[in-house]
């Protein structure tokens, strides 16, 4: 049933974190209030909202937390939204304070239809930061568990509770649960839960918001899960503390949406929680996995939920962002990532040049990005090692299709960097083997191609052994993914260091080391080279000497081929999902023919090119997604495309 879910909706769930207007002590308007924000989620057809911790009296009640007439009347205030929320099927958890066993315990409250499906007690009291909650509130831990009667109700009432819907489990904890070291939440996630709901009431304190970010986020990313909070705002009492009314939704620690800070107004804040792309990547994190199996006998109460509103990907479009570019991080990130990644290569290759005991590193330079990026890899390794960048060997091997421009900037490239220099010609040798074989030289056919690039790898070699050293790959990621690169000749080297960068990233990697004052006698040249059509130029140049061959031409945008990737093998996603979620990242710039027309080129070519995969020569891995055959991916070279080809030529 669960799986069917998923394959109609792609495991879309949408949820909201509400941040009302509180007034203290009064439940009546409280009411009112959620009430408001319930109708706006209803509309916004969520499966579940969640309101801030004691959101049913407000949190700064005080000492009037031991009056009875306010506990009664947040009971009833309780039973009312019980009453209000009958014939919908909207979950809602709201916070409350409940009596029970001579205490009065802090509650959240979980609704639906009509029914009171749990109450779920706060373990962890806060007792710094101006609060002492200890005074009026008992810890759920130290009452005895079970069924209570609360609101006109019979419920259960304990600190762990799981509650599983057809498409999607979750649970709840509340405010600093979260900030001990071990949270109920890390225990309901080992028991299925993939959504978590906090329902906070974290004061306003310098430094303190992108502390309970942190938090947030890193319990997110620990369990695999999502972490939805709602924290009190506007209303609340000003006494000693004031309430920036907290709203933040996380997904496997990556903040999906937020409210604003400090604001006046009521907000509901909602967006799409991905449960598809949780199972997958617990599935692959056998720690989770392991850790799960450690908690198995835990005592955890489950609730089953037989209806929830779903998502509709043909009805609603998806508000959360998605990433036209998943490689490439925004903003500052994008330069800390490019150092970290050029490092990582260079640091790799340098083990390596180490190790082997090389007297040179032989490159062959085109003019293009990746043999560029690679010789850059060259050239820092070099310098890491204190070794005279004359110990880097690059070839330019001009052919049939080289033009001018590519050939000037790879002398420019080599010149200005002070690496060994060598050009050999290949078309002599090229045309001698097309009369060895009895290739017309006037058909550029696969074999007028291939010939060129075998040529090239095989003059590579032969100065490798010339010079006492090995030879550096530059075949990129994307490459690997499409096949894209000839059997035994551009797909063989010593160590290939762009084996993990995507093609999307080498360009802005390029532009960034152009940057950096250590690369500013190469810096027209990398600008120039990083602006140019990217081509393999196998073929003849046009009448005006201009590149003829564009790859992408051939084989489809490179930004569209590492978002399937990316989708593909980080997050497991099928082809029907990929085409979906490529929609909305790249709408307004390829219609959903273009989309699909390359998402059946990539599914056709990653499935049909993984024997070129089975044999990579070995290269430094430098994010989460490689496919390097000795760990990251593992698939038999003649394994069966069908159901990946089906659901991509689907409409």
């Amino acid at each position: 049933n669960t799986f069917c879910l998923m394959n109609k909706n792609f495991g879309f769930v949408k949820v909201a974190t509400a941040v009302p207007h509180v007034r203290v002590a009064d439940c009546s308007y409280n009411l009112q209030q959620m009430l408001n924000l319930i109708a706006q989620a209803e509309e916004e057809r969520a499966a579940v909202v969640c309101f801030p911790e004691l959101s049913v009296t407000a949190y700064t009640c005080l000492d009037l937390f031991n009056q009875q007439v306010l506990l009664e009347a947040a009971e009833q205030a309780v039973k009312d939204l019980l009453s209000y929320s009958t014939g919908t099927d909207t979950i809602i958890i709201v916070g409350t304070p409940v009596t029970h066993a001579c205490t009065v315990l802090d509650c959240a409250a979980v609704i639906q239809d009509g029914k009171l499906l749990g109450l779920v007690g706060k373990k962890h009291l806060c007792t710094h930061d101006g609060c002492s909650e200890n005074r009026w509130f008992t810890s759920v831990d130290e009452i005895p568990e079970g069924r209570i009667c609360f609101a006109g109700q019979q419920t259960e009432l304990c600190a762990r509770q799981v509650f599983r819907t057809p498409q999607f489990t979750f649970g709840v904890e509340i405010g600093h649960d979260l900030w001990s070291p071990i949270p109920p939440s890390t225990l309901l996630c080992m028991r299925g839960a993939e959504i978590i709901f906090n329902l906070s009431a974290d004061n306003a304190q310098s430094g303190k918001d992108a502390y309970i970010q942190q938090l947030a986020a890193q319990q997110s990313a620990r369990c695999n899960a999502a972490y939805v909070l709602s924290g009190c705002g506007y209303g609340e009492s000003t006494q000693d503390m004031v309430f920036p009314g907290r709203a933040l939704i996380f997904e496997n620690g990556k903040l999906l949406a937020q409210g604003k800070k400090f604001g006046m107004e009521p907000q509901l804040i909602c967006t799409e929680i991905d449960v598809e792309c949780i199972r997958n990547m617990r599935r692959n994190n056998k720690t989770f996995t392991s850790s799960s199996a450690v908690y198995r006998s835990e005592n955890v109460k489950e609730t089953q939920i037989d209806k929830i509103i779903e998502f509709s990907t043909k009805e609603s479009r998806l508000t959360r962002p998605v990433d036209a570019q998943p490689f490439i991080p925004q903003g500052a990130l994008l330069d800390e990532r490019c150092e970290e990644i050029f490092r990582i290569q260079a640091l790799g290759l340098a083990r390596r040049v180490e190790h082997t005991r090389a007297k040179s590193m032989v490159i062959g330079i085109s003019g293009g990005l990746d043999s560029t990026l690679a010789l850059l890899v060259c050239a820092q390794a070099c310098d890491m090692l204190q070794m005279p960048r004359q110990t880097i060997v690059g070839v330019t091997m001009p052919g049939f299709g080289t033009t001018d421009r590519t050939y000037t900037n790879a002398l420019e490239l080599m010149k200005g960097l002070g690496i060994t220099m060598r050009e050999i010609p290949i078309r002599e040798a090229c045309l001698q083997h097309f009369s060895d074989i009895g290739h017309d030289v006037s058909v550029h056919d696969v074999t007028y191609e291939n010939s060129q690039a075998r040529e090239r790898t095989q003059i590579l070699m032969d100065v490798a052994n010339q010079s006492s050293g090995f030879v550096v790959g530059t075949g990129d990621l994307s490459e690997l993914a499409l096949g894209w690169a000839t059997y035994n000749g551009d797909h063989m080297s010593m160590y290939g260091v762009n084996a993990s960068v995507p093609k999307t990233f080498v360009r802005h990697l390029v532009t960034w080391i152009a940057g950096q004052e250590a690369y500013k006698s190469v810096r027209a040249a990398l600008l120039d080279i990083v602006d140019t059509p990217i081509s393999p130029e196998l073929i003849p140049a046009d009448e005006a000497g201009n590149i003829k061959q564009k790859t992408e031409d051939l084989v489809g945008p490179y930004e569209l081929h590492d978002f399937f990737l990316y989708n593909l093998l980080r997050l497991g996603f099928g082809p029907a999902k990929i085409m979906y979620l490529a929609r909305h990242a790249f709408a307004g710039q390829y219609t959903d023919d273009v989309i699909r027309h390359w998402l059946q080129t990539f599914c056709r070519r990653f499935f049909q090119q993984q024997f070129k995969r089975s044999c990579l020569p070995d290269g430094p891995k430098v994010g989460s997604c490689s496919l390097s055959p000795r760990g990251d991916w593992q698939m038999p070279s003649d394994a069966m495309g069908t159901l990946w080809h089906e659901q991509a030529a689907d409409r």
